[in-house]
Order: structure tokens, then C-alpha cells, then sequence
């Protein structure tokens, strides 16, 4: 399996300024696969493809109203998420959409953000009642490369998905070549909001799986060699 390494490079620029010299320092980013530095239009990537707003209507398109709300989770559900998805992350709140329809909850939707190549890529993931993966919608796209994910004919692969299905590449994910890394990426990402509503939100309910399929030794090791961790 070949993991793809990128490296981070300062180099000083002496601009001109108004007969004043300024310095300033400019990243540039090693692609190991592509051979080269990234250029400024590369690094600087960014495709806006959704709101928040907009991706929680295609989320919950019949529902009766969409409510906002920040989650926070303590420090012991935290490390219980990270025991069950096999990687330790940074963030302690989650914006989180949920549906509802006469007063009854449809589901929950939650924007993550997980590092794709070099930078990190931002989703939606929607689960429903049944703790199933309903949709997933990107929001922001920050590589020069690899944007397939968002497109419907790759990321219909998560619909139906729940803490029984691994949710890996070669295992139950079909890679995008060319996109290994946001595959990778996005994968975690959908296995971890499903872990969230399901601590969360359906264990409260009395619905939480009972079985989690957690991750192994040696995918932890992987996965958290790959997120940087």
C-alpha cells in the first residue's frame, strides 16, 4: 500500500514595497507523488460547492424544519469516540443539523472536517434514526485534485452504511484513483459522525448499536499515521 507524503518548505520572498523591502515568507508544498512543489494556484485551491444551509436541505429535503445546534462532548465521550473509530482527533464541538417533521426527529446531520492530501476537506454526513449514513455532501474542496468524492456515482457508497461496515478502501469503499487520500479521509470522517449520533444522540434514545465495528490494531496504527496523529 503506498502512502503519499508532502512536505512543508518556507522559503524568504524580498518584495518591493512603495521603495520599502518586504519580507515575507511563502509556503511551498512537495507533492511526492506528482515529483514537484505545489504552485500558488495548487496550494491555494478552494472549491465552495455548498452552505451549511443549503447541504441540510438535501439532507433532510422533506422535513418540516431544520434546527442548528453546536454539540459538545465531554472529555470521556471524546475518548470513547476515539477508542471506537480507531484515530484521536483535535476537535471537542460539532455543528449538527436536525430534521424534524411534526415534532418528531428525521435525523442528524454533522459537518466534518478531516485532512484530505495536504489540506482538509469539508463535508456533511446524514444519519437517520436507524443510525444509517443517508447522504453525504461536500461543502468545501481544498485540493487541486480528487474532487470526485463529491460527486454522487462515489458517495452513494456510504449510503446505508452503519458502525457494522468497516467503511475502508478495499474493504467495503471503492477507491477513486487518483484520490486515495480524500477517500481515506472522508471515510474516517462518515465512520466518526456515525460513532458521534450513535454515543451521542440514539444511545440516550435506547437505539445505540450494540456492536461496533472498531477498527484493529493495525488500522488504528494506520490511520493514525495517515491523519497525523
Amino acid at each position: 500500500m503506498k502512502v503519499f507524503l508532502f512536505f512543508l518548505t518556507l522559503v524568504t520572498l524580498t518584495l518591493p514595497l512603495g521603495g520599502w523591502e518586504n519580507t515575507v515568507a511563502a509556503e511551498q508544498v512537495w507533492d511526492e507523488e506528482l515529483k514537484r512543489y505545489l504552485t500558488p494556484e495548487e496550494s491555494g485551491h478552494e472549491e465552495i460547492y455548498l452552505t451549511p444551509d443549503e447541504a441540510a436541505k438535501l439532507m433532510f429535503p422533506n422535513s418540516d424544519l431544520i434546527k442548528k445546534e453546536v454539540l459538545t462532548i465531554t472529555p470521556q465521550q471524546k475518548n470513547q469516540i476515539q477508542t471506537l473509530i480507531g484515530w484521536n482527533f483535535n476537535e471537542t464541538s460539532f455543528d449538527c443539523f436536525i430534521g424534524e417533521t411534526q415534532g418528531k426527529i428525521d435525523g442528524w446531520a454533522l459537518i466534518q472536517n478531516t485532512i484530505g492530501k495536504h489540506k482538509p476537506m469539508t463535508y456533511m454526513v446524514g444519519i437517520n434514526l436507524q443510525g444509517e449514513a443517508t447522504n453525504v455532501e461536500v461543502l468545501v474542496y481544498r485540493e487541486s485534485r480528487g474532487n470526485e468524492v463529491r460527486t454522487k456515482r462515489f458517495n452513494y457508497q456510504y449510503q446505508g452504511k452503519n458502525l457494522h461496515d468497516p467503511i475502508r478502501i478495499n474493504r467495503d469503499i471503492i477507491n477513486i484513483s487518483g484520490a486515495t487520500m480524500s477517500v481515506r479521509s472522508m471515510s474516517a470522517g462518515v465512520k466518526r459522525a456515525l460513532v458521534i449520533v450513535d454515543q451521542i444522540y440514539l444511545k440516550p434514545l435506547g437505539h445505540s448499536s450494540s456492536n461496533i465495528n472498531t477498527a484493529s490494531r493495525s488500522e488504528k496504527s494506520f490511520l493514525e499515521s495517515f491523519l497525523g496523529l
